[in-house]
């Protein structure tokens, strides 16, 4: 059997395997930028340790945080160094095994969401985010606005309503909304 076998094209078979995506003696594509990136956010990490109070005493506040980035920066080295000596797996490729078009969308979707939340506001954002989320993944618009707008107003009510937790207001009157509801379920006219 070829060792490259893994079921079906995008690799959903049913089956089960202990290694980190299936191959324990090659390296997927993206890989060798990955644990480059990694190495060098944990080495940013320790230099960042240091600066809590250094590394004078055992008990000094910056003796956890910096063991703990060192140990992040050995372990990374290690890996780094382990991935780069692996020969490249054949028949893979980023745009369709590592990072598909959907992706990609949900991580635009996810930054314009943090970007337009405290503008705009919670519910028209996160309106937008579940009802793009659910087209995305492959429904038909009605589906997706039914689905979206359903799930929106049961974590308003949730969350708004019961926890009473503030969300970022924006362009929607939510707390005349607010209000009203809470009028009604008073007996208030």
């Amino acid at each position: 059997m070829d060792p490259n076998f893994r079921g079906d094209d995008d690799h959903h078979d049913g089956t089960s395997d202990a290694t980190p995506g299936g191959y324990s003696k090659q390296r997927r594509p993206g890989e060798v930028f990955f644990t480059c990136f990694l190495l060098v956010a944990s080495a940013v990490l320790l230099n960042e340790a240091f600066g809590i109070s250094g590394f004078g005493q055992l008990s000094a506040p910056g003796t956890v945080p910096v063991v703990t980035a060192a140990i992040m920066v050995l372990c990374m080295a290690i890996i780094f160094f382990q991935t780069i000596r692996l020969p490249k797996v054949t028949g893979e490729s980023i745009a369709r095994d590592i990072l598909p078009w959907r992706v990609l969308a949900f991580v635009g979707f996810l930054i314009a969401y943090a970007l337009a939340v405290r503008p705009l506001g919670f519910l028209p954002t996160t309106a937008l985010f579940l009802v793009l989320g659910i087209r995305i993944l492959g429904r038909g618009w009605l589906f997706s606005v039914g689905v979206g707008l359903g799930a929106l107003v049961g974590i308003w009510i949730v969350f708004r309503i019961v926890f009473t937790v503030l969300m970022p207001p924006g362009i929607v009157p939510e707390a005349e909304l607010v209000q009203i509801i809470r009028n009604l379920f008073s007996g208030v006219r």
